[in-house]
């Protein structure tokens, strides 16, 4: 549960322990689990979805199940913008914060696969014009330790390159490749917060690096890259980056930022735009968008290693090299590795925020099962919700297989 506690520190919200505790206390074998009526399937995910909203007062609520590795149902419910009575469609597009690691490391998975990267490159080899400016300790970290947080960078809440603030980051000159190249070196001339390759230090920054030295072996930017060898490939034709929908209108979920008063949580919506989501340095550790159906093809190719056409997208290999934690951790690259009952043993998590949406996803390998819940508001109990919904899926959808 280490990394349980460290994640919850970088959020500064109930981001995992309350699932976790749901999960061990109520679901602790897959005998438990009820075995679903598929004819029903549709109206027991709504019903889910509206009895959550409801209770936590959330704007718009949403959820993706997965069985036998395909996509059983999706939905979403609520209104795209608190005050408005515009309402969300299940195929509307939600922030998935941090659960984007999971796909910046898939696109690396891919190029090493095609061979166009090395997964031994170091960033010394990667940046050989830095190599005598950058510190010490940087030059012989390679792309395991950076998708594992073992690279020493500083923790998610101090993101920021030492005398920068959030707004100087989201002010750096040039497109997005440029400002992220001069955020990564910056970066590299501060100490780490610790001994690279020794231990675990959950970062944003170590996922900007890894887009970086893409970036900069392929001349090509990230977000393209990820257009390429993920988006497309598996169809995720809602898939985008920074916040959802366009300024001025409501053809979107809005994001929401809760607010506390007397009585109860309300929130106050947030017009979409370019300043409404992090910096684009940080895009690649938590700034994509999607539909939960979209996603949904994105962790089937984790179940499966096939693209939605059928054909294979990931090799066993590349599985093996997402989904095992380096050394004796329980982080891979973009997904905690757990064990959980129902699961039949080794479980993939994560969840993320950019504290105006809040996003979970719980896949179980062994049972080609996943549950994705999505929702367009943080600040107040979205992750408890959130952990409701999963927790009342994998009760009613995970099938009993033994």
């Amino acid at each position: 549960m280490k990394i349980i506690s460290i994640l919850l520190r970088i959020h500064a919200v109930l981001l995992v322990i309350g699932v976790a505790v749901i999960f061990a206390n109520s679901i602790a074998s897959a005998q438990d689990v009820a075995k679903p009526q598929a004819d029903s399937a549709r109206s027991r995910l709504a019903t889910i979805l509206h009895e959550v909203r409801d209770e936590f007062n959330l704007p718009a609520l949403g959820a993706a199940v997965v069985v036998d590795g395909k996509l059983l149902d999706y939905d979403a419910v609520g209104v795209r913008k608190r005050g408005e009575a515009v309402p969300v469609t299940r195929d509307d597009q939600f922030h998935l914060g941090s659960c984007t690691k999971a796909m910046t490391a898939t696109l690396l998975a891919r190029l090493i696969e095609s061979q166009q990267i090395r997964e031994s490159l170091t960033i010394a080899e990667a940046f050989p014009e830095w190599k005598e400016t950058m510190l010490e300790e940087y030059r012989d970290v390679t792309f395991p330790m950076l998708l594992s947080h073992r690279a020493g960078f500083p923790p998610s809440g101090r993101s920021w390159p030492d005398g920068m603030s959030h707004l100087d980051v989201r002010n750096l000159p040039g497109e997005p490749p440029q400002q992220r190249l001069e955020y990564v070196r910056r970066m590299l001339l501060q100490k780490p917060v610790v001994e690279p390759g020794t231990s675990f230090s959950y970062s944003n920054a170590g996922y900007t690096v890894v887009a970086v030295m893409l970036e900069q072996a392929l001349d090509t930017s990230w977000e393209k890259l990820m257009q390429q060898e993920v988006f497309e490939p598996l169809q995720m034709t809602t898939a985008g980056f920074g916040a959802m929908g366009t300024p001025g209108q409501i053809d979107q979920p809005w994001q929401h930022r809760a607010l506390p008063v007397v009585s109860k949580i309300t929130s106050t919506p947030i017009e979409p735009g370019p300043s409404a989501d992090n910096p684009v340095s940080i895009h690649p550790g938590g700034g994509v968008h999607c539909s939960v159906r979209h996603w949904s093809q994105f962790v089937i190719a984790h179940l499966t290693g096939k693209s939605p056409a059928g054909t294979q997208y990931l090799t066993e290999k590349s599985l093996e090299f997402l989904h095992t934690p380096v050394s004796d951790g329980e982080y891979a690259a973009g997904w905690m590795i757990l064990k959980r009952g129902w699961g039949d043993g080794t479980v993939l998590h994560h969840n993320g925020t950019n504290t105006m949406n809040f996003a979970i996803a719980w896949v179980a390998p062994k049972r080609k099962f996943a549950v994705l819940v999505v929702t367009n508001q943080a600040g107040s109990d979205e992750a408890k919700a959130c952990d409701r919904v999963a927790s009342s899926v994998i009760r009613n959808f995970l099938a009993d297989k033994k």
